[in-house]
């Protein structure tokens, strides 16, 4: 590879692969394989899998925002999710660097399960490129019309810019996976970073079982040891945490695995 252009697509394709694999582990596989990615353009690649398989609309969301928010270039795409034998659109939505832009919809359903394949259209660099020239070449005259505005406009207190695939809503906590936080009427309980990943994994797929050897191989296996009463360990520490908000706990689902439970009339 020459040059950082070269490199930030060959991190974005590895990126993609991690969506697919995502997807694979939240649809209960962890044995079947994401197939090669394909480059359809220069700015769209094709994620399909060996084996059928079934998603959240929402998990999937989460899951590209979250990974594709590592790919400097990657602030405005579409994804569309096509069936293998006709190639029509089963579910789609576009994603905005201005969130306010963002097309989300369906959030919440489950798809049957079936043959697809997942195609995403990023915006071209070179587009972004010619509007950051442009902004670059208006800063002295931006800088003037501030300074004119700010001396005659009382200063507004600032709210800090919160991601979205960082937040997540969980009854009536929220959990910030990035600064590993539990928020609950003011309260703040801070997480370690285990509990924060396995909390991560049941919060992409609320109410629904997450096997136990998903859990531990999404979270040991890099480490090259995974040790079977850890993860009830780490379980029993986030129920206690979670216990701030009665309508959500994890329970077991006995012979499978867990399952973070959200009473739906606080979802």
């Amino acid at each position: 590879m020459t040059g950082s252009d070269n490199f930030d697509f060959e991190r974005r394709e590895i990126l993609i692969r991690r969506i697919g694999h995502e997807l694979l582990l939240q649809s209960g596989d962890s044995i079947s394989r994401v197939l090669p990615v394909k480059k359809l353009a220069e700015n769209e690649y094709q994620i399909s899998f060996e084996h059928e398989l079934t998603f959240r609309s929402d998990s999937l969301v989460n899951t590209t925002r979250r990974l594709l928010a590592r790919d400097p270039l990657a602030s405005d795409y579409v994804v569309n999710v096509l069936n293998c034998g006709n190639s029509s659109v089963a579910y789609g939505y576009a994603i905005s660097k201005n969130k306010k832009d963002d097309i989300i919809a369906c959030a919440g359903r489950v798809q049957p399960r079936g043959c697809y394949m997942i195609n995403i259209k990023f915006k071209p660099t070179g587009i972004n490129m010619a509007k950051n020239e442009y902004l670059l070449g208006s800063l002295p005259f931006l800088a003037l019309v501030g300074f004119i505005f700010m001396r005659s406009v009382k200063p507004r207190r600032v709210l800090p810019d919160v991601q979205y695939s960082n937040m997540f809503t969980l009854g009536q906590v929220l959990f910030d996976a990035k600064n590993r936080k539990l928020i609950i009427n003011e309260k703040i309980i801070d997480l370690t970073g285990t509990e924060a990943r396995v909390l991560l994994i049941f919060a992409l797929s609320p109410n629904e079982t997450i096997e136990r050897s998903r859990l531990q191989k999404e979270i040991w296996e890099d480490e090259g040891v995974i040790v079977g009463r850890s993860l009830d360990m780490f379980i029993s520490k986030l129920r206690k945490k979670l216990e701030v908000d009665q309508n959500i706990k994890i329970v077991v689902i006995r012979g499978k695995g867990y399952k973070l439970e959200i009473n739906s009339s606080v979802v």
